[in-house]
């Protein structure tokens, strides 16, 4: 009797929402050791980031913008300003609302780590030329968009 030949089962591809986790957790690890030094974590040099684009915003318009809940937010925020990165005044047309910005120290702590920011960018799309890179970013724009939706 002739024994067939096992030929392995094709391993199941991971779907591409594990795809991009890993690829959010693998960052996220990233940004925390470059981060370590400076105290700053990886989600709030994020909220940072917004705040360079988007200042003035309320606590709850940088949660949206930073992706955590507002209950998270404000534990970022106090722990933001208490390291004196970010300042937060009242808003002159609606005294109730109080506005974050962005200090010199948080303008400095941005500039500081620019460049090796953009080496861990750099670092993951590597394997990527150009045309592919931009077809990446348009491609992550638009699920994220969808998303959004």
């Amino acid at each position: 009797m002739r024994r067939m030949s096992q030929v392995p089962a094709a391993q199941p591809r991971p779907s591409l929402l594990y795809a991009v986790k890993q690829v959010e957790l693998i960052v996220r690890a990233r940004l925390d050791e470059l981060l370590r030094e400076s105290g700053v974590t990886a989600l709030q040099y994020t909220a940072l980031t917004v705040l360079a684009t988007r200042d003035g915003l309320t606590s709850a318009e940088l949660a949206r913008n930073s992706f955590v809940t507002p209950q998270a937010m404000a534990d970022l925020v106090t722990a933001l300003e208490r390291g004196e990165l970010i300042v937060r005044h009242r808003n002159p047309h609606n005294r109730r609302q109080l506005l974050i910005s962005l200090t010199p120290a948080g303008h400095d702590l941005l500039a500081r780590y620019a460049a090796p920011v953009a080496d861990i960018e750099e670092r993951m799309v590597r394997g990527l030329d150009d045309d592919d890179r931009e077809r990446f970013r348009a491609y992550l724009n638009t699920a994220r968009a969808s998303l959004a939706e």
